[in-house]
């Protein structure tokens, strides 16, 4: 079975993974991870990160997969016993000394993109070293995955969705260049994401012209789309993949609970040999929800030819407006009070977010204040809603709006 393994960047994300169907979560720690500019766990969180997905069997991974010099892997040297004590998963490593003291800790070692892992001799070198799975360079075709699955028995995963890089398998110097924020050591700026110009010394201008959506889109030519692979999720299960792995360590909860959803009900979809029962419908469906949470537009990445579509900063068909927040919670009746700072009316969608709750996303099928039912809570006003799951006072309210 296939292993679907989704970001978190805090405890509402990590909660909406597991609540939507995620085999395991990787999360970074703060100074040995490749997103240093979000939000990090602290050293101390991580007991409790652990314990919240082994309680529903979820397995936990934790990045350490920075460019290691002198003084980080000295600091791993110190936190690897409390990563190790933890109950930890497996660590990401990139680098072979962080591998070392993993190994020298008992700490299980996934090889990180940043490897740029591309061939069986480097898969063969590293499971003589001790390392379980690798995780392949995203620049690798489904023919290239299919013939290093086939002569190698070590676990190996791959991205399915989320944001692509200009740069192999991450390793940009633009950053670096331009600000002083080194990208292989977790502080990119993502200058790629502005647009851009290329212009040479006699005045010759490089336009890439999107073609696709409304507006002509000529200038984030650094700027791939996002990997989307949904519809192709068959081939990847049939090509011995071992894991699935969601791109989004940057993102919060309800992008998270969207699409760990969305791709846990098409590989059960799959498993359970209904892929091509209303597969149109299904798909249309599928991809209406990945298309309402933030996304640059689709692509295949390298997995059947070279990228060649350019994107703007954000296509996703819906935004989210901050409404209100949860006051309190009935079990009896499941349904929760919330305190508008924004208009809420039924039948509008809402996403309940908070560290214990995850995201919780539902339309609004009844509203009442008092006891009477009413068709749309104005600002100011305290408003009950059945809910689907519970929630938790003080949790974040927001409405989704189409575009």
């Amino acid at each position: 079975m296939v292993e679907l393994l989704s970001p978190a960047r805090d405890f509402s994300a990590l909660n909406s993974a597991v609540k939507n169907g995620a085999d395991s979560v990787y999360i970074g720690m703060e100074g040995c991870n490749m997103r240093a500019h979000a939000a990090n766990f602290k050293l101390e969180d991580l007991k409790r990160a652990v314990d919240i997905c082994h309680e529903s069997d979820v397995k936990l991974y934790i990045c350490t997969n920075t460019i290691m010099k002198e003084d980080e892997i000295k600091h791993l040297k110190r936190v690897m016993p409390v990563i190790r004590d933890s109950g930890a998963d497996a660590v990401i490593v990139s680098d072979l000394g962080a591998l070392k003291v993993a190994r020298e800790n008992g700490v299980p070692v996934h090889m990180s993109v940043q490897a740029n892992l591309s061939n069986t001799e480097s898969l063969q070198l590293l499971e003589e070293l001790g390392v379980e799975r690798a995780i392949l360079s995203r620049e690798l075709s489904l023919d290239d995955i299919k013939r290093i699955r086939s002569g190698t028995s070590m676990e190996i995963e791959t991205f399915v969705h989320g944001a692509m890089c200009m740069a192999v398998s991450g390793r940009c110097f633009l950053s670096s260049h331009l600000y002083d924020k080194g990208a292989n050591c977790g502080e990119c700026l993502q200058p790629c994401r502005k647009r851009w110009k290329i212009v040479s010394e006699d005045g010759e201008e490089v336009s890439m012209e999107v073609s696709e959506g409304s507006v002509p889109d000529t200038t984030h030519i650094l700027s791939p789309k996002d990997l989307c692979m949904m519809e192709h999720v068959p081939e990847l299960v049939e090509s011995g993949i071992d894991a699935f792995k969601i791109e989004g360590r940057a993102r919060p909860a309800d992008y998270v609970a969207t699409v760990t959803k969305v791709y846990r009900e098409a590989i059960d979809t799959y498993n359970s040999g209904s892929w091509d029962v209303n597969r149109q419908e299904r798909m249309d469906g599928w991809m209406s929800e990945l298309r309402k949470v933030f996304n640059r537009g689709f692509d295949t990445g390298f997995y059947f030819r070279k990228p060649y579509k350019i994107s703007g900063y954000n296509e996703s068909t819906h935004k989210k407006q901050d409404i209100g927040e949860v006051v309190n919670y009935y079990s009896r009746v499941s349904a929760a009070e919330i305190r508008l700072w924004n208009d809420l009316e039924v039948d509008d969608e809402v996403m309940i977010q908070g560290p214990t709750t995850g995201s919780l996303i539902q339309k609004v099928e009844s509203m009442q204040i008092n006891g009477e039912n009413i068709q749309k809570g104005f600002k100011g006003q305290n408003v009950a809603i059945s809910v689907v799951d519970k929630v938790r006072p003080n949790d974040s309210v927001y409405k989704r709006i189409k575009k």
